[in-house]
C-alpha cells in the first residue's frame, strides 16, 4: 500500500472512531417497570424518568422501558414479572410491595428497584436498610406507618370522635398491619375503629352506607391501587355523607378531598430512577442502601372544610405544608 493510501485509511478510521464511540455510548438499554397499580400512576412514571434522565438515560433515545400494569389485580404480578424477564431486562423497577415481591421471586439475579410504603426488612425484601443484600434495593417512604399520624390530624379537626372509619382493600397485603396500627392508636384514645372494605364501585357505595349507619365521625382512607383509581368516587361519597376524611396521597386533596398526610412521591421515584441508572452503569443492589423519604407533607383543602362546616384549628393550619384555598 502506498504511503498516501495508508494515511487515507488511517485518517478515515480516526474520523469514524468518534461516531462509533458515540453509537456505543447510545446503546439501547432495556428495563422493566412492574406495577400493582394502573398506568394512571403518572407521578411515579414522571419521577422515575426524571431520575434516569439526570444520569443520562432518556426513554426513546438510549433507554427502553417495558411497562406492565396489574391494575390492582395482584394475582397477575407473577406472570407479568416472568414476561418481563423474557425481554432480557437489565432490571425491574416496581410500584407497590406485591410487585416488588413478585419481581424478586421471579429471578434471584435480576436487580429490583422498589418504591414501597412498607418496611422492606419486615417484608423480607432486604436484609437491612444499610446493607440490603440480594438483588433488591430502592426507596421506602413508610407511607403505611403514617396511619396513626393521620388519625391525629383528623382528630384535631373533628371533636368528640368515638368511632373512626377505615376504608381499605382487603386483598392488599397492607390491610391487616395498617388496621392493627390504627386500632392501637385509636384504643389509646378510648376510640373504636370500623373497618369497611371495597374492591369495586358497588362495594364503595355499600362501605359508605355502613359508615353512615354506624355513625363514624371521621374516615381514614388506606393506600391501595384500587382506592387511588377510585379517587373521584370516594371524594364524592365523602361529600354526600358529610364525612371528614384524611387520605394517603395529596392527589385526593387536589381533587377536592379534605386533607392528606403523605411523602412526596415525585421525590421518591426520582431517587428510584437515580438508583436504576447506577445499576445500569454497573452498581450492584447490595451496595446501594435503601433510601427513606425525607419529605412528608400535610395538605389541607379549606374549600372542602367549609363545605363540611368545619373550622380548621389555627395550629393545624400553621403545621400544614400547603393549604388549598
Amino acid at each position: 500500500m502506498r504511503r498516501r493510501e495508508f494515511l487515507g485509511v488511517v485518517g478515515g478510521a480516526a474520523a469514524a472512531w468518534p461516531i462509533c464511540a458515540h453509537a456505543q455510548r447510545q446503546a439501547l438499554s432495556t428495563i422493566g417497570l412492574l406495577s400493582g397499580a394502573s398506568s394512571s400512576e403518572t407521578i411515579s412514571i414522571g419521577g422515575f424518568r426524571q431520575g434516569l434522565a439526570e444520569a443520562g438515560y432518556v426513554e426513546g433515545r438510549n433507554l427502553k422501558i417495558e411497562y406492565r400494569w396489574a391494575d390492582g389485580h395482584f394475582e397477575r404480578l407473577s406472570a407479568l414479572a416472568d414476561d418481563l424477564l423474557t425481554h432480557h431486562v437489565a432490571l425491574i423497577a416496581t410500584v407497590t410491595l406485591p410487585a416488588a415481591m413478585a419481581a424478586k421471586a421471579a429471578s434471584p439475579t435480576t436487580p429490583v428497584v422498589f418504591v414501597i410504603g412498607e418496611d422492606p426488612v419486615k417484608a423480607g425484601l432486604v436484609a437491612s436498610l444499610n446493607r440490603p443484600g440480594g438483588n433488591a434495593t430502592g426507596v421506602s417512604d413508610f407511607i403505611n406507618q403514617l396511619v396513626p399520624k393521620r388519625l391525629e390530624f383528623i382528630q384535631q379537626t373533628v371533636t368528640g370522635v368515638s368511632l373512626i372509619g377505615l376504608l381499605l382493600n382487603p386483598k392488599n397485603p397492607n390491610a391487616e398491619p395498617d388496621t392493627k396500627d390504627l386500632e392501637t392508636a385509636a384504643n389509646a384514645l378510648g376510640q373504636k375503629v370500623l373497618v369497611v372494605t371495597a374492591t369495586s364501585d358497588p362495594e364503595l357505595e355499600a362501605a359508605f352506607e355502613t359508615l353512615a349507619q354506624q355513625r363514624a365521625a371521621v374516615l381514614c382512607v388506606n393506600i391501595d391501587p384500587f382506592l387511588i383509581g377510585a379517587q373521584d368516587r370516594i371524594i364524592s361519597l365523602a361529600a354526600r355523607y358529610s364525612l371528614p376524611a384524611i387520605y394517603p396521597l395529596r392527589d385526593f386533596v387536589d381533587a377536592g378531598g379534605l386533607m392528606s398526610y403523605s411523602p412526596n412521591r415525585l421525590a421518591s421515584w426520582r431517587q428510584a430512577g437515580i438508583y436504576a441508572a447506577r445499576i445500569l452503569r454497573g452498581a450492584k443492589p447490595t451496595d446501594l442502601p435503601v433510601q427513606q423519604a425525607k419529605n412528608v407533607e400535610l395538605v389541607i383543602n379549606l374549600k372542602t372544610a367549609k363545605a363540611l362546616g368545619l373550622t380548621i384549628p389555627a395550629s393545624l393550619l400553621a403545621r400544614a405544608d400547603e393549604v388549598i384555598e
